[in-house]
């Protein structure tokens, strides 16, 4: 067994170069294959487990974090304060002044036309079915997260047409389950007949809206009467400043008289997302530890057992002249190697584990950078903490001592 020489001609002892060190480390590796594999797989195991328990959660929780955001935590309503004599009107253009404060990124309005929709023309014209029939933008749709359940929503090519759009349980007080473009059906608002062309699925976080039928704006001024102002301004804001756009979206609406704007808190479901966010990350922290203590505490026995085999090894090198610091070196060496290839190992195999099980969930796969960082740096610390014991054991033994043993 070839070792590097510890000492000079003259005696005095040696100091190792970075690849002797690198070589003394990978002796027991290369000269015990099988114990070797044993001991990475033991931190492999460990890191995997640490990523996997990690990743999967993570993946867990940015799909729930999506279907939380399809349900528009981040959207904001302002309406007039209601009952006021005179009543209070927003400006025409409201969408428009509330698109322009920083960190909104969407904004629409309906306005209510005060009109009556009716299945057919048998029905009493004062039987609305608790229903409103609304003036909408076109891009309502897309602000309030909403999602058509069949046929479509209005377009510019239907704005100025006799076309509704029902939401969820207007659809169903009106009898459509389903919108067929062969066979359109019609309602009528007020005295005129539109036809239905979309349904809307359903809204938690916009109730308003699934009792509604939805007509284009420019229809509803040309045949409804609306005058033009909107009763509802919907807006989507960064979920970070909700509550700072919240503070200065009233004087946005109504410089004038900003205490006439009520404004809608940030939803329920948003502060469910948050603490959601909170939790899982305890959650990680609490799981990648013990993975990595049970992962420790696999290298550190097998170095502790490797000291014990390997006594007339390290009684030969201190009679070839090895200090006690360079036996501390070699066995803290070969330690950190055990642990870093097995935590690359670990690594490689966490990730692919949790990516095909995100997939088999359709999940999009999360896999959180500090994970992968934390496995091969955790696998490095774990290496030292491990090796700490073993080696300033192995350094302690004496030539005579070593030797001895049977």
């Amino acid at each position: 067994m070839n070792m590097p020489t510890s000492s000079s001609g003259d005696g005095r002892p040696t100091r190792l170069a970075p690849t002797d060190v690198l070589r003394l480390g990978l002796l027991g590796i290369t000269t015990r294959r099988m114990r070797a594999v044993l001991s990475a797989l033991g931190i492999s195991i460990g890191i995997a487990t640490m990523i996997v328990v990690v990743g999967i959660p993570a993946s867990s929780q940015r799909d729930l974090m999506n279907q939380l955001s399809a349900l528009g935590t981040n959207v904001l309503r302002a309406e007039p304060v209601p009952d006021q004599k005179p009543p209070v009107l927003l400006p025409e253009d409201s969408a428009a002044m509330a698109a322009r404060i920083g960190p909104v990124t969407k904004a629409s309005a309906v306005a209510n036309t005060h009109t009556a929709v009716r299945r057919n023309d048998l029905l009493d014209r004062y039987d609305t079915s608790g229903l409103s029939v609304l003036a909408a933008r076109s891009d309502l749709l897309d602000t309030v997260n909403g999602r058509v359940r069949t046929g479509r929503f209005l377009d510019e090519g239907t704005a100025r047409l006799p076309t509704a759009v029902l939401g969820y349980v207007a659809a169903s007080r009106l009898g459509f389950a389903t919108v067929d473009p062969r066979q359109p059906a019609q309602v009528i608002i007020g005295t005129r007949w539109f036809t239905v062309v979309g349904v809307l699925d359903p809204m938690p976080l916009s109730p308003d809206l699934d009792r509604s039928v939805l007509v284009g704006w420019d229809a509803a001024r040309d045949m409804l009467g609306f005058d033009g102002h909107p009763t509802v301004v919907y807006l989507q804001a960064r979920e970070d400043s909700l509550e700072d756009v919240r503070a200065v979206l009233p004087a946005t609406l109504n410089p004038q008289l900003p205490g006439l704007v009520q404004v809608s808190r940030p939803s329920d479901a948003l502060a469910a997302k948050r603490a959601t966010q909170n939790t899982f990350s305890a959650l990680f922290l609490g799981l990648a530890a013990v993975a990595l203590l049970v992962g420790g505490i696999g290298v550190a026995n097998t170095m502790v057992i490797s000291v014990l085999e390997r006594r007339r090894e390290i009684g030969l090198r201190r009679a070839l002249g090895a200090n006690r610091g360079q036996i501390r070196v070699q066995f803290l060496t070969e330690s950190v190697l055990l642990s870093v290839l097995g935590g690359a190992a670990g690594t490689a195999i966490g990730v692919l584990a949790t990516i095909g099980y995100a997939g088999y969930q359709d999940w999009p796969p999360t896999i959180p950078a500090m994970a992968v960082a934390g496995g091969i740096g955790g696998a490095l610390l774990v290496g030292v903490v491990a090796g700490v014991y073993p080696s300033i054991r192995a350094s302690r033994l004496t030539p005579t001592e070593a030797l001895a043993t049977p």
